[in-house]
């Protein structure tokens, strides 16, 4: 059986969100999320600030916490852009001026989504930088 896509351009974020999920449990999928980054479970861990060894177990709090500052953060961005797919290139890969020219994922990974996050509310009440 083939999986289908986890994320398409202009992606319904509740079907984006819900795609993440682990089947039959309340988890994000670390397998899944990877898949979506477009990253190894390896590259997973350091985006998400945990041990490796962490996404062993993908029921713990901790990795739950972090999956979800993930998703939480792509998810406001791809409100703003409404495109899930632009989203994620910018959360990977766009620096933020206010941030030493950190992107998204960096700051995320650096235990800092609420001020991630905090940026894009700037940004959609019309702050620049």
């Amino acid at each position: 059986m083939t999986a289908e896509p986890l994320e398409t351009p202009n992606a319904d974020l509740a079907t984006f969100i819900e795609r993440l999920r682990d089947s039959g449990t309340s988890f994000i999928s670390p397998k899944r999320i990877s898949e979506v980054l477009g990253v190894e479970l390896a590259g997973l861990a350091i985006l998400a600030g945990v041990d490796g060894n962490a996404l062993q177990s993908p029921g713990s709090e901790r990795l739950q916490v972090r999956l979800q500052e993930v998703a939480r953060v792509i998810s406001a961005a791809a409100t703003m852009t409404g495109d899930v797919s632009k989203a994620i290139c910018w959360y990977r890969n766009e620096p933020i001026t206010g941030y030493d020219h950190k992107t998204a994922a960096e700051l995320v990974a650096a235990g800092h989504a609420g001020a991630v996050m905090a940026h894009l509310h700037d940004l959609e009440n019309g702050a620049s930088g």
